[in-house]
């Protein structure tokens, strides 16, 4: 052990008649413990609540579209889809209808997103489509049961109504389970001999998702590309563009300009999921470097406290340095004494922070005690996932504050003269 260190351990754990400059030191080691104890909790939190909305985000909606800026959309997506499977990071690609129409039952009228898909492709792309609540997507396939019999429970012959999968929150708000019939409402509405009427098509509950998201879960809904059609009056082989998912979700944006060189640009164009979201996402990177910014004040916060510790000690020990220094003490030696004191300080608090914050993190995430209202929140509890990065920049920033704050103090004793010190002992 250096001399340095050694006269800095003993100023700090050896005293006998220093109880004032103790209280503010043990001040000192929980202000950094706490302040590092809430950078890990709340970035924590704020690093799973960010990770969680991606992934239900990226579970009902794809990584990537292709879309046509032409208002007819795509006539040829059997020849697009194959251009597109193979390109490199493409994992998978699929057709989609999308509208907005409105869903009639007897227990009331709901406005609903529609969007076609093909049964057996869709759900390589679309999470969501692979863990429904109930029912299955491979259902919205054209019925050929024999007449009377039903794989759902529902009355559905060839020739009855095609199925239409919807969401758990829209399902309890009319009241419909997966059996029930129901009426989509087109406004690509139809000439009758009564005049102008909207086309209007009857569907069969074949399936119920969640995503934990109400937006989602209250308003969206899917049915086979050919309903689809159907309903909206749409031609054969029309889609509005094709969906696809890729290898690396964050690579998302690469991928996505391989695939528009790859099926030759203009009127063709791709849109990625982080451009698609880029404004909710960059608010949510923004409020979590605000409440970073805030939490560090609270590590700062203890800095000072240690800059008030060690300035009291060095004017308490104004004999002992003075001693020191005729002895052959040289400045630097002082100085150091001083600065490795208040690293030290800092290297504590840090360590108790990062136990108890890391306990605290482990506990939420365990039995999550912390409950979010149903409905105003997408989750139903506080995620917590922690990164070795903000780990890393925690404790950094941490330690940094602290040396920054023994300099003063440090450079102060070692300015005292020996024999001005010894003038008045």
């Amino acid at each position: 052990m250096s001399f340095e260190l050694f006269v800095a351990l003993r100023y700090l754990f050896a005293r006998r008649r220093q109880t004032f400059i103790s209280v503010i030191s043990v001040t000192s080691i929980l202000g950094v413990a706490l302040g590092v104890a809430s950078l890990i909790v709340v970035l924590g939190v704020m690093n799973g609540f960010t990770t969680d909305l991606r992934d239900k985000i990226l579970g009902a909606n794809a990584h990537g579209i292709v879309m046509s800026a032409d208002r007819t959309g795509l006539t040829d997506a059997p020849h697009l889809i194959d251009k597109i499977r193979q390109v490199e990071g493409v994992r998978g690609a699929t057709p989609f209808i999308y509208s907005e129409v409105m869903l009639s039952t007897p227990h009331g009228v709901k406005g609903l997103v529609l969007r076609g898909i093909d049964p057996r492709t869709a759900p390589s792309v679309l999470g969501i489509l692979s863990n429904m609540k109930k029912g299955d997507v491979a259902d919205l396939a054209p019925r050929v049961t024999p007449e009377g019999a039903s794989s759902t429970g529902a009355v559905a012959t060839a020739s009855g109504p095609p199925g239409v999968i919807i969401g758990e929150e829209l399902a309890q708000r009319l009241g419909v389970v997966v059996g029930s019939r129901v009426n989509l409402l087109s406004p690509a509405g139809q000439k009758t001999s009564a005049g102008f009427a909207p086309r209007i098509r009857p569907f069969v509950v074949v399936g119920v998702f969640s995503t934990g998201m109400f937006e989602y879960d209250s308003s969206l809904g899917f049915v086979s590309l050919d309903a689809a059609r159907d309903v909206l009056g749409l031609p054969d082989g029309a889609v509005s563009g094709v969906e696809l998912a890729v290898d690396d979700v964050y690579k998302a944006d690469a991928v996505a300009e391989r695939v528009t060189r790859a099926v030759g640009g203009y009127p063709l164009y791709t849109r990625h999921w982080m451009e698609m979201n880029a404004n909710l996402f960059a608010a949510l990177k923004l409020e979590k470097t605000a409440m970073a910014v805030i939490l560090v004040l609270i590590v700062l916060v203890g800095s000072f406290s240690i800059i008030t510790t060690l300035v009291m000690l060095v004017m308490e020990k104004t004999r002992d340095i003075a001693i020191l220094m005729s002895m052959g003490a040289t400045k630097g030696m002082i100085r150091r004494i001083f600065m490795l004191q208040g690293t030290v300080i800092g290297a504590i608090g840090t360590g108790l922070g990062y136990v108890l914050g890391l306990g605290v993190a482990w506990l939420l995430q365990k039995y999550q005690f912390i409950e979010l209202p149903h409905g105003v929140y997408s989750l139903d509890h506080l995620p917590v996932l922690l990164q070795w990065t903000d780990m890393v920049a925690i404790g950094v920033s941490a330690m940094l504050l602290c040396f920054v704050a023994t300099i003063y103090p440090a450079r102060q004793a070692a300015s005292l003269e020996p024999a001005e010190a010894l003038r008045y002992e």
